[in-house]
């Protein structure tokens, strides 16, 4: 599983809207840095970001370990909502 499947996994877990979340890798200008672009609706954005942010959190660490055993790149990760 990638980086980005794992990301949609977690977040589609997470959503009641499972069919507005949208994952998209986009390249940055940093070498060893991958962008993963989260969309979620907007109802969805409480749960995905957490109390003071932690789920978010707790989801970016598990794709950036997932990431340091198979590309051992820094990943970022945007949420946003449409």
């Amino acid at each position: 599983m990638n980086l980005v499947e794992l990301t949609e996994s977690i977040v589609k877990s997470i959503v009641i809207d499972e069919d507005a979340v949208s994952v998209k890798e986009f390249p940055t200008d940093e070498e060893n840095t991958i962008l993963i672009q989260v969309i979620i609706a907007e109802q969805d954005m409480g749960r995905v970001i957490g109390k003071e942010g932690r789920t978010a959190n707790a989801i970016r660490t598990l794709v950036q370990a997932s990431s340091q055993l198979k590309d051992n790149k820094y990943v970022k990760i945007n949420i946003d909502k449409f």
